[in-house]
C-alpha cells in the first residue's frame, strides 16, 4: 500500500508514495485499537465508570491520533469516505452496540447520546480499518471495476448483519 504522507514504522522511516508491507498497518492497528476500544467501550458503559470528561479525553485523544495515522497512511479520500460510511451506517452501529450491551443487561437507549460518542467512534475507526482489509485482500485497491463489486457487496452485507443483529437484540 502507498502511503500519503511521512511514517516511521519499527525504526523504519516511510515517505509520502512509499510502499508499506500491508500486514505492518492492520495487525499492530487491529489489536492496538482493540485494546483501547475495548477499554473505552468497558468504561463508557460501566455501571460506576469514569465521568464523561475522562471518557472525552482517555477515547477523544487516542481517536484523534488514530485520524492522523490513517490520514498519514490511506489519505484525505479514503478517510472521507470512512465519515461517508459512518453516517450512513449511524444504524448499524446503534444495533450492534444494543446487541453487546444486551449480552450484559443493559440497552442502547438508557445511556446519553453524548456518553456513545466514542464507543461509536471507536467502532468506525475500526469498521474503516476492516473494510480497508477487505480491499487490501480482494485486491480492490488495484482494480476499479473490483472495487466496485466488493464495495458493493460490503454495503449489502452489511446491511443484511445490521439488520439481523437489530432483529434479534
Amino acid at each position: 500500500m502507498k502511503l500519503h504522507s511521512s511514517l516511521t514504522v519499527n525504526g523504519k522511516a516511510y515517505e509520502a508514495g512509499d510502499d508499506i508491507p500491508w500486514y505492518f498497518i492492520y495487525p499492530f492497528f487491529g489489536v492496538h485499537m482493540l485494546m483501547f476500544g475495548g477499554s473505552g467501550f468497558l468504561m463508557a458503559y460501566a455501571d460506576d465508570g469514569p465521568g464523561l470528561g475522562f471518557l472525552y479525553m482517555h477515547g477523544g485523544f487516542a481517536c484523534l491520533v488514530y485520524i492522523v495515522f490513517y490520514l498519514a497512511i490511506f489519505g484525505v479520500d479514503r478517510v472521507r469516505w470512512m465519515f461517508i460510511n459512518a453516517a450512513l451506517g449511524l444504524f448499524g452501529i446503534y444495533a450492534q452496540i444494543g446487541l453487546i450491551l444486551s449480552w450484559f443487561g443493559k440497552d442502547v437507549d438508557d445511556y446519553s447520546v453524548a456518553l456513545h460518542a466514542i464507543p461509536f467512534l471507536y467502532y468506525v475507526l475500526y469498521t474503516f480499518l476492516l473494510y480497508q482489509l477487505i480491499l487490501e485482500l480482494t485486491g480492490a485497491n488495484r482494480s476499479q471495476g473490483r472495487r466496485r463489486v466488493v464495495e458493493g457487496l460490503y454495503v449489502v452485507g452489511s446491511v443484511l448483519v445490521y439488520g439481523v443483529v437489530y432483529l434479534w437484540a
